[in-house]
């Protein structure tokens, strides 16, 4: 269990309450990330990530009218390569890190576009302002929106994912929640506060299935059926073997019969 060390100051602000972890890019004027800021992003998720004591992180921006464009351009302009050390969880600190298997919930208000978009859908949930505007521009500086080609064409149906990667053209909250990359819209003044509702829902749930979960859906991703659910059903999966030997299975056997809450432990 690794304590995490909490950041008030910087362009990544962190703060916590009980097992939640909100995790703000400030970043003026338009929240985009360099190399460097995508190192300390990619710290803090590491560390939400082996800090026991934490549930479930909130992701969002600072200020009204960006969430993250995505790579600063004008730091790549200035030496910052594209290809560069992204940091230990890859671009803003989420597409690659391994083993993430709790439940990040992502909060976008304003402009989210390029690489933005792409740490948006790194997230697994994603509520976004009424006011929120998405696109995947890069076809616009030649080159080439990676993660997003490789995500979306599995998130949403494939011609509509190649008419927002070929086109780069703008899109709102609602076309998005239609084509269902968002949970839910919300006005800009509820946009936090139901991110944090969602949270807490999370917090009290129980840890050891979320994880089975984040690493089933993982893993079988680009597996056939059955092969996913002999290793699911063999205990081959480290957190489904956990959770199967775990307190927190017979703890939910027990509150079922007993027509209670169950009380998580994560053990």
């Amino acid at each position: 269990m690794t304590e995490m060390k909490m950041l008030t100051e910087g362009p990544l602000r962190t703060r916590r309450e009980g097992g939640i972890l909100e995790v703000t890019l400030d970043r003026p004027k338009a929240n985009s990330i360099d190399l460097a800021t995508s190192r300390i992003m990619g710290l803090a998720f590491r560390a939400f990530r082996d800090d026991d004591s934490l549930r479930v992180a909130i992701l969002r921006s600072e200020g009204e009218k960006f969430f993250c464009p995505g790579w600063d351009l004008k730091a790549a302009a200035g030496g910052d390569a594209v290809d560069g050390d992204y940091g230990v969880g890859g671009f803003g600190g989420l597409q690659e890190l391994p083993n993430l298997n709790k439940p990040v919930i992502c909060a976008v208000q304003g402009i989210c576009c390029g690489g933005g978009l792409e740490l948006a859908l790194s997230c697994d949930l994603i509520l976004a302002s009424s006011r929120a505007t998405f696109a995947l521009p890069e076809i616009r500086s030649g080159t080439v929106a990676d993660a997003a080609s490789i995500k979306l064409p599995k998130r949403i149906p494939y011609h509509v994912a190649m008419d927002l990667l070929l086109t780069g053209r703008w899109f709102g909250a609602d076309e998005a929640l239609r084509w269902g990359l968002l949970r839910e819209i919300t006005t800009p003044e509820e946009l936090l506060p139901k991110a944090w509702d969602l949270a807490r829902m999370l917090e009290s749930g129980p840890p050891l299935v979320f994880a089975a979960i984040k690493e089933v859906v993982r893993e079988a991703e680009d597996m056939r059926f059955q092969d996913a659910l002999n290793r699911v059903t063999k205990r081959q999966l480290a957190t489904v073997d956990r959770l199967y030997g775990s307190e927190d299975q017979l703890e939910g056997a027990r509150a079922f019969a007993e027509k209670r809450d169950p009380i998580w432990k994560g053990r």
